[in-house]
């Protein structure tokens, strides 16, 4: 994926120069930045949103340089515009900075090439028999005996009244390996054909972490979840590309994506892995319009610390961040993650899958630690939290004086106990946003008290644990306006309300969505608020989140997208 094969120079010729150094800047500092030269960019008669607690609303700011370099009232910015600054009179609609996600799976190359059975970005209901007509199509399209592959399959959005199973997929083919991946991304459909490649019958045990499902009649169902579905993963045919045209499907995909993003007033985003030569060669193109935190797998882990390199390297567009999630357990939506108790209604006593040992937890999160190299461990259910917490306090523990913001990633299902052991180690929970409107009718099989302390961002910012929002796109649609509408109301597509009282305020979702982020990704002094000196990413909506119908938040417009000043998307 790039960086195994890449030197520093590389890294640093094809990002392009280095971070600049900033300090905070006060208003007589600003004065002294602009002498000599004006603005290029003044945005005026706007309701600014700040998410600064030194001047959280202002009428008007002004950029240089691709930075903020004055905030204030209309006159006093408008007093800085010269012959060649782009005046532009927002006639009194919203501003704010712009959105940050923290957990995106942000592969382009899916959207752009695979055979989608789902909606990657609203909510949308499908037939079991559209999904086999697309299948089908592929495997027309595609003929031989390679895999055919669905991708945003959502079992409880179709419209059949009951899920897909291999009996559908075998209507695909008989002869073809076949499989649909849920979104949710820990539980995958496979036809007849799939099973007997991987030689597992109904007569197989289930491995630690994962399970090959039936119907009740003992058979196989065609549902693998979690750590069972590595029976399949090197069975079959695969399609393969020429690497001349696998650069160029990640490059399109990736630049496919960044585009996406900017539509839904995202500036900022942390990649969980992908091609990070695709990005960067985007980035030398111009196509490159938001910002990445690149999160690391094992193969560009194992480069950086061969080479020395620690979190934090690059600059403001690419940097290396976290590391991509750390797998501990198995997925809310899909009802494999590791609860204390059997799930609500089980008859078997099933708790969810543990995906990960302790002792290899530790292991991993101390390599990590004593690298520089900044953990991140996905963890959903409450007993896969403690499991987490115990590697990160160890490892703390084994060297205290070297400091980091502790990643857990969903951070689902909490209790006081972690709550509390999160505040003290400082942690940074980047939880589901869009789920809670988007998943809505999933969370029935939690039941009313175990949602009252799940995706808990009320408990955790009452606690002050910065708590930042992470859309799992592709489990999850990754629209921050959608997030805001999830984290605010608490009610789904379908009308329901779960956990209404880890309801949030307007603008603490938007400081979530952008302060909250940037911290995260420890660049809380670059970015994350409309402040002057910091890097000029902020969004301009046609109505105000906090005065228009909360259960219209999501369908606000964005109207601009602005990184560094420049102008990424606009209607």
């Amino acid at each position: 994926m790039g960086m195994g094969h890449q030197s520093r120079r590389d890294f640093v010729r094809t990002a392009a120069g280095g971070a600049a150094g900033l300090v905070g800047v006060g208003w007589s500092g600003v004065a002294a930045a602009i002498v000599g030269g004006e603005a290029d960019l003044i945005v005026h008669n706007a309701k600014v949103y700040t998410v600064d607690d030194a001047l959280p609303t202002a009428q008007a700011f002004a950029v240089r340089d691709g930075r903020f370099i004055a905030v204030g009232a209309n006159d006093a910015v408008k007093a800085l515009a010269g012959t060649a600054t782009k005046v532009i009179d927002a006639k009194g609609m919203t501003v704010t900075p712009g959105f940050i996600d923290c957990h995106n799976h942000a592969s382009g190359n899916i959207l752009l090439y695979d055979v989608l059975v789902g909606n990657p970005f609203e909510v949308e209901s499908f037939t079991i028999d559209s999904i086999i007509a697309k299948l089908r199509a592929r495997a027309a399209e595609q003929p031989g005996k390679s895999w055919i592959r669905g991708e945003f399959y959502d079992d409880t959005k179709i419209r059949d009244g009951r899920p897909l199973n291999i009996h559908d997929l075998d209507k695909v083919s008989t002869t073809r390996p076949v499989s649909v991946r849920h979104r949710g991304g820990h539980t995958m459909i496979f036809n007849s054909k799939a099973f007997e490649l991987a030689g597992v019958t109904k007569a197989t045990p289930d491995v630690a972490g994962g399970t090959y499902d039936k119907f009740p009649d003992g058979e196989l169902n065609g549902r693998v979840t979690d750590r069972a579905m590595g029976a399949f993963a090197k069975v079959g045919e695969n399609v393969t590309y020429s690497p001349a045209e696998q650069a160029r499907r990640d490059r399109e995909g990736a630049a496919y994506i960044s585009k996406m993003f900017v539509k839904y007033g995202l500036t900022g985003v942390c990649h969980e892995m992908g091609n990070l030569r695709a990005l960067q060669d985007i980035r030398a193109d111009g196509r490159l319009l938001h910002r990445v935190s690149y999160e690391a797998g094992p193969d560009v882990i194992d480069a950086m610390i061969a080479s020395g390199e620690a979190s934090g390297f690059g600059d403001e567009w690419i940097r290396l961040g976290a590391t991509s999630e750390h797998t501990a357990d198995g997925s809310l939506s899909e009802r494999t993650m590791a609860l204390s108790i059997p799930y609500p209604g089980s008859t078997s006593g099933y708790r969810g899958n543990v995906t990960e040992t302790q002792e290899d937890l530790n292991a991993w999160t101390e390599r990590m630690h004593r690298a520089g190299i900044q953990p991140n461990c996905h963890a959903n259910g409450d007993v896969a939290i403690d499991h987490v917490l115990t590697a990160y306090e160890r490892a703390a523990k084994l060297l205290p004086s070297r400091y980091t913001r502790w990643k857990i990633t969903h951070c689902s299902l909490v209790n006081g106990g972690l709550l509390r052991r999160m505040k003290a180690l400082g942690v940074t929970p980047a939880l589901f946003s869009t789920y809670p409107f988007y998943n809505a009718e999933k969370f029935h099989f939690y039941g009313a008290d175990l949602m009252t302390r799940m995706i808990p961002f009320r408990s955790m910012l009452d606690m002050g644990i910065p708590a930042c929002a992470g859309s799992d796109f592709q489990p999850g649609p990754f629209s921050p306006l959608m997030g805001i509408q999830a984290m605010v109301t608490r009610t789904g597509w379908n009308g329901e309300t779960w956990g209404a009282n880890q309801r949030i305020s307007v603008a603490e979702a938007i400081r979530v969505n952008t302060y909250n982020g940037a911290y995260d990704t420890h660049e809380e002094a670059i970015k994350g608020s409309i402040t002057p000196g910091k890097l000029a990413d902020f969004v301009m909506l046609a109505d105000d989140p906090h005065t228009i119908d909360p259960s219209k938040i999501k369908d606000i417009q964005i109207v601009r997208t602005v990184v560094g000043g420049k102008i990424a998307y606009e209607v």
